[in-house]
C-alpha cells in the first residue's frame, strides 16, 4: 500500500491524479490530508493525516509499505521539522518499508526554508529501519510566475536582476514522485536533483507572456528593499517576508541556475521536461 500526503496542495494532488489515472487505476494507494473532507475526487480512499497530532498517524500509517512523504507546507523551521519528525517516527512505528521524500534542490542551500529539508534527509538517513529516496525538487515555473507577475500597467518588478531560475513544472515533479512511489525498490539510497534543463529570466518571463497575450509586458528589476517592503505589507506571515525575498535574491545572484544540461529530471520522465516559459505563458491571462 502506497500513502501519498498532502493529498489537498499543489504537487500531492497532482500526483494523485495521475495514480489514479493508471491502467489499474487507483488500486493500493491511499491520500493522506489533515482535512480529509476537502481532499479531490479521484476514487483514492483518504485518510486523516495531520502531523501536528503526531500521536493520529499511527491509525493512518497502518497497512502502509510505502510513504510518499511530501514536504508539509511553509512554517517556522521548528514547525516543520516537527512534523517530519513525527511522520519519520509513526512510519517507523508503523513498520513503513519506504519512504519517498519530495526535498529542496542541492543548488537551494541558500534559500531561508533549505534548512528542514536537510535535517528531514539526515533523519531519514539515520532510521534503523527505513529505506528512503530523496527527491530534490528544483522551484516551481509556476513560482516563478507568481514572483514576476506583471502589474496593471504590464511591468514585472521583481527584484531577480538579471539572474535566472531552473525552474520546473510542478507537473513533471508530480509524474517523478509518482513513478519512484509506486516503484521504490530500485530507487532505494537515491538521491535525485530534478531541476529544469533551461535557466530563464524576468526578461524571458515578459517576452513569453508579451508573445501569449498580446500585450506588451516589460521587467524592470526591482530592488529587495522594495520586494521586502510590499511583502511585509500584504499581510504575509513574518517568517514568508525573508522566505520570498531570499528566494528572489538566490535567483538574481545566479544560485539557482541549474546545470543546463539533461539530469535526473529528464531521465526519470522518460522525455525532455516541459519548458519553463511554456508552463508560465499557458497560465497567463492579461488579467493583471
Amino acid at each position: 500500500m502506497l500513502l501519498v500526503t498532502g493529498a489537498n496542495g499543489g504537487l500531492g494532488s497532482l500526483v494523485l491524479e495521475r495514480l489514479a489515472a493508471r491502467p489499474g487505476g487507483p488500486a493500493g494507494v491511499l491520500a493522506g490530508s489533515r482535512t480529509p473532507q476537502r481532499a479531490p475526487e479521484t476514487g483514492i480512499p483518504v485518510r486523516t493525516v495531520d502531523f501536528d497530532r503526531p500521536r493520529t498517524l499511527d491509525a493512518a500509517f497502518a497497512g502502509v509499505r510505502t510513504l510518499l512523504l511530501i514536504s508539509a507546507g511553509y512554517g517556522e523551521d521548528d514547525v516543520v521539522t516537527a512534523r517530519h519528525r513525527a511522520a519519520i517516527e509513526a512510519a517507523e512505528r508503523a513498520g513503513v518499508e519506504h519512504v519517498v521524500y519530495t526535498s529542496l534542490s542541492g543548488d537551494g542551500d541558500h534559500l531561508a526554508y533549505a534548512l528542514a529539508h536537510r535535517w528531514t534527509e539526515r533523519r531519514l538517513r539515520a532510521s534503523a529501519t527505513l529505506r528512503w529516496t530523496i527527491l530534490r525538487n528544483g522551484l516551481y515555473a509556476e513560482l516563478l510566475g507568481l514572483l514576476a507577475r506583471p502589474d496593471a500597467e504590464g511591468v514585472i518588478t521583481a527584484p531577480l536582476g538579471e539572474g535566472r531560475l531552473a525552474a520546473v513544472a510542478r507537473a513533471d515533479l508530480a509524474e517523478v514522485a509518482a513513478t519512484v512511489a509506486t516503484a521504490p525498490a530500485g530507487h532505494a539510497g537515491r538521491v535525485y536533483e530534478l531541476v529544469g534543463e533551461e535557466a530563464v529570466g524576468g526578461a524571458d518571463v515578459a517576452a513569453a507572456l508579451t508573445r501569449a497575450t498580446g500585450r506588451p509586458v516589460e521587467y524592470r528589476p526591482a530592488t529587495l528593499a522594495q520586494a521586502r517592503a510590499a511583502v511585509a505589507a500584504s499581510g504575509a506571515e513574518a517568517f514568508q517576508v525573508p522566505m520570498l525575498t531570499g528566494t528572489c535574491s538566490a535567483i538574481a545572484h545566479g544560485f539557482l541556475a541549474g546545470p543546463g544540461e539533461p539530469g535526473d529530471l529528464a531521465a526519470l520522465l522518460g522525455r525532455a521536461p516541459r519548458p519553463a516559459l511554456d508552463v508560465i505563458a499557458a497560465g497567463a491571462d492579461a488579467s493583471w
